[in-house]
């Protein structure tokens, strides 16, 4: 078996070959974020939070408001985007190399793993290298365009994942998602320390499944309690951003393959999904404005 050593010349070639790819690959992100006016990165503490159903729903309002918007799904092992729009088939591959986002209308489109898999319920058995390297390929090949909101749906947890993301994206608005009980509090409170800790820029905390409406008084039921969000938020110094309801619309919504904000029927959800992302556009201009004014 032969051995080689870092004095090696062609040990010192391949470095020098991988080192010149990673600084075309950092041109080719920054030239692609450069086109993109806000990024907005969703993330929780842990699952089940709803996170997906917010990231999908916040970008299909935001594009039903005129603007150009992207999902960017990294949830490597878990992606549930393409199923929460409808969206089936693979990616396509535009001017020999770049993949083309799936287009869910004229003002959205996404990418996700599942979209490179030739089986949808086939499992991805990667390590963190793998999905730092997918993460960044899907902004340096894709064809992502002019876009007013990319919006990046980030797995539970504080890992590889949402590393990477807030590394190869440093300017993106993280917004936290949590459900108001104690047990996703405490996991919300590491994500945030996560963020402070990285430096990151935090938008705001949304409470999803706050409270169940019922449908016929209209009375609000506390099914996991409701304003824990809203107190975190107010501990931390934190933007509320706003709270979701529990809506059986969400669930027809997400099997149907439409985002409940799309939906022609009234809801309680749709109401408060649209309200999040008036409440979001604003706080990312005021975003905007001020970190113009602090390198002015």
């Amino acid at each position: 078996m032969s051995s080689g050593c870092s004095t090696c010349p062609s040990s010192k070639g391949g470095e020098k070959q991988a080192s010149a790819q990673h600084e075309l690959q950092n041109e080719l992100i920054s030239s692609t974020l450069a086109r993109i006016k806000h990024k907005i990165f969703v993330m929780s503490g842990k699952g089940g939070v709803g996170k997906s159903s917010v990231t999908v729903n916040l970008a299909a309002a935001l594009a039903d408001q005129g603007h150009k918007v992207g999902i960017l799904d990294v949830d490597i092992h878990g992606p549930s985007v393409p199923t929460l729009l409808g969206l089936k088939g693979n990616l396509d591959i535009d001017r020999g190399s770049l993949v083309m986002p799936k287009q869910y209308n004229e003002n959205l489109c996404a990418v996700s793993m599942e979209s490179l898999l030739k089986d949808p319920d086939q499992a991805v058995l990667w390590r963190g290298p793998m999905k730092t390297s997918a993460i960044r390929q899907f902004v340096s090949d894709v064809q992502w365009g002019d876009l007013d909101f990319l919006v990046v749906d980030s797995p539970p947890g504080t890992g590889d994942e949402p590393m990477t993301v807030l590394k190869t994206i440093p300017d993106a608005l993280c917004l936290v998602v949590t459900t108001p009980q104690e047990v996703s509090l405490s996991d919300v409170r590491k994500s945030i320390n996560f963020l402070q800790y990285a430096n990151a820029n935090i938008l705001g905390v949304v409470e999803n499944m706050s409270g169940l409406v019922c449908p016929h008084c209209h009375k609000s039921i506390d099914l996991f309690k409701k304003g824990g969000g809203e107190d975190l938020a107010n501990k931390y110094g934190l933007d509320f951003l706003g709270a979701i309801p529990l809506d059986p619309a969400t669930v027809v919504a997400g099997d149907r393959g439409t985002p409940v904000v799309l939906l022609e029927e009234e809801s309680f959800a749709k109401d408060a999904f649209l309200k999040l992302s008036e409440t979001v556009a604003k706080a990312v201009e005021s975003s905007l404005e001020a970190a113009a004014t602090n390198h002015g």
